[in-house]
């Protein structure tokens, strides 16, 4: 047999042999991956043996050191260091409830950044929905993320699920006082926004999408209009497991939220489309 035809029947041999990573792997892989970037911006906080566990799994299951997975791992490993050396003001995490414009908000004032929550619900060919919607905005007020859980989804299996409508490429990492980014989106947006607007699907996409960039901003707005005016609204007696949660009135003590909210408030967003998955975001000043 020639030298280059062994070659070539040594090296099928030893590609039968090499393992891959499963589907259901992968399926695994990503679910775990997913809950860790989570918990780095919501809690709970996450252990040395979590990611070490995580990092077994992708061994033990011959994901390619090279894969996105690892990379995505030591990205939040990157953070958790980087967090740990952060001034302890920096590192507290408070949480405020009540009513603001109108709405019933939460936020979070978490390390360097705030996530603006307001829930919506309504009907839909006769099955009732609800849904949470999350901006996340970092020091300088600028998006990282706009976030959906399905808190009751007109497709009961989706129901507890969540959906990134919008994330910024590099948020964790790139520059913070930014005024156009490329952004990741969905491609395909749930049913359950028209329980924020009945007409949203009538409008371009590009317009849809810097809609629901633009009201995490005319929410923060309407949040220091009211605190402003009226001193806020005292949040309802908070339920139990969450007895921490504040009014919102006490977020004008707050170092970190405060300033977040005030450069937040002054941005509006318009989009360009790039693709189905990808558009830049560009903001301008009120």
């Amino acid at each position: 047999m020639p030298a280059n035809a062994q070659l070539s029947e040594m090296q099928g041999r030893v590609r039968s042999h090499q393992k891959v990573a499963t589907k259901d792997n992968k399926r695994q892989a990503k679910g775990l991956i997913e809950e860790l970037e989570s918990r780095v911006h919501l809690g709970p906080p996450i252990r040395d043996v979590e990611l070490h566990s995580a990092h077994e799994f992708l061994r033990q299951h011959d994901f390619s050191p090279a894969s996105d997975y690892f990379s995505r791992l030591e990205e939040i490993q990157t953070r958790l260091v980087s967090r740990l050396k952060e001034p302890q003001a920096l590192r507290e995490k408070r949480n405020y409830g009540g009513e603001a414009g109108g709405y019933q908000m939460q936020l979070q004032s978490i390390y360097d950044h705030l996530i603006l929550s307001t829930c919506y619900e309504g009907d839909f060919n006769l099955k009732h929905g609800r849904v949470k919607i999350s901006h996340r905005f970092n020091q300088e007020g600028r998006i990282d993320f706009v976030e959906l859980k399905f808190l009751r989804s007109l497709e009961p299996c989706l129901t507890g699920e969540f959906r990134k409508l919008l994330t910024v490429k590099g948020y964790q990492s790139g520059r913070k006082d930014w005024f156009a980014n490329e952004v990741f989106v969905l491609p395909v947006l749930p049913r359950e926004l028209i329980f924020i607007h009945q007409d949203i699907f009538r409008n371009p996409r590009n317009e849809v999408l810097a809609w629901l960039v633009n009201i995490g901003h005319w929410m923060v707005d309407a949040l220091l209009k009211d605190l402003k005016e009226r001193n806020g609204h005292d949040a309802s007696p908070p339920p139990i497991g969450d007895r921490g949660q504040l009014c919102l009135k006490a977020v004008r003590t707050d170092e970190v939220a405060l300033p977040i909210l005030q450069k937040a408030a002054a941005l509006e967003s318009a989009i360009e489309l790039v693709d189905d998955k990808n558009v830049t975001v560009r903001y301008v000043r009120r």
